[in-house]
């Protein structure tokens, strides 16, 4: 039941990160992407030490600093990088190579053994996540893809290494630092290479807000949660309700149509979510 419990409260978070997509091209204003990915990290890792009020010590400064990288500003950085240069079908299907990455870096940092079943889960997750996304208008421009595989090695390095580097600190605790640390990288980052925002409206504070309160601060606190108790693999293959979460709330939010093949691509990536959670029982 505890197991379940987890399982539950981690696929929030990929579920609401399926909402960046609509938040960001509805809510927010266009060209600053590095601009918001730091507003985005930074005032939610703030209120996160203002609640917890634990600063990590030296020996911690500079894991806390490559895990920020890593899971935020390496990340959000490519992300960016190749939604400008991919369509969002391509660039998300290279990102459902993640469960795979996760399952090397397991082997390599955890010693972790590898599964079959788990490698098998995974391929039929990114099958299912192309038959989702991709289209005859997919591109493959060179430099798209390989920020899209180095932002989802950088996620899938983090993922593994906030299970190695584990603090002696509550979950929300080591959640507020990662957060500070991507956002405090980010904002110098994006300050050089981006102009001052515009007056920002209702709108525009409205979709900030949820991003850095909920689409960081309490998602992010359930993803470490689960990488803390399930393990990175467990829960990199549950990441894979993002693309389907947004294809879902495009449909309903954006008067979106569903294909046959995009239902049958939702169903494949359940299942193959499913078999990873079975290959991963303890």
């Amino acid at each position: 039941m505890a197991r379940t419990t987890d399982l539950a409260l981690t696929a929030i978070a990929p579920v609401v990160w399926g909402s960046t997509y609509i938040v960001t091209t509805e809510a927010l204003p266009q060209g600053y992407p590095l601009t918001v990915a730091a507003l985005r990290a930074l005032p939610a890792g703030l209120l996160l030490l203002a609640i917890t009020r634990v600063l990590p010590s030296r020996a911690w400064l500079g894991r806390i600093l490559v895990l920020g990288a890593l899971n935020f500003a390496i990340f959000w950085a490519f992300l960016f990088i190749a939604a400008y240069r991919l369509p969002g079908g391509a660039a998300a299907t290279l990102g459902a190579l993640q469960a795979l990455m996760v399952i090397g870096f397991s082997r390599w940092l955890l010693g972790t053994s590898i599964s079959p079943l788990a490698v098998m889960a995974s391929l039929i997750g990114v099958v299912g996540v192309a038959l989702l996304l991709l289209g005859p208008t997919s591109g493959y421009d060179p430099l798209g893809i390989v920020a899209a595989l180095a932002g989802t090695l950088s996620m899938a390095a983090g993922t593994v290494l906030s299970r190695k580097w584990q603090p002696p600190v509550p979950v929300l605790t080591f959640t507020a630092w990662q957060l500070t640390a991507g956002g405090a990288l980010l904002a110098p980052v994006a300050l050089f290479f981006e102009p001052p925002l515009p007056t920002l409206t209702v709108t525009n504070l409205a979709g900030l807000v949820w991003l850095g309160l909920i689409g960081a601060a309490a998602t992010y606190w359930f993803w470490l949660r689960g990488v803390a108790r399930l393990g990175p693999s467990v829960v990199s293959m549950l990441g894979m309700l993002s693309p389907v979460s947004a294809v879902v709330l495009g449909w309903l939010w954006l008067d979106q149509y569903l294909t046959a093949l995009q239902i049958l691509g939702a169903a494949i990536v359940l299942f193959a979510i499913r078999m990873g959670q079975y290959a991963s029982r303890p």
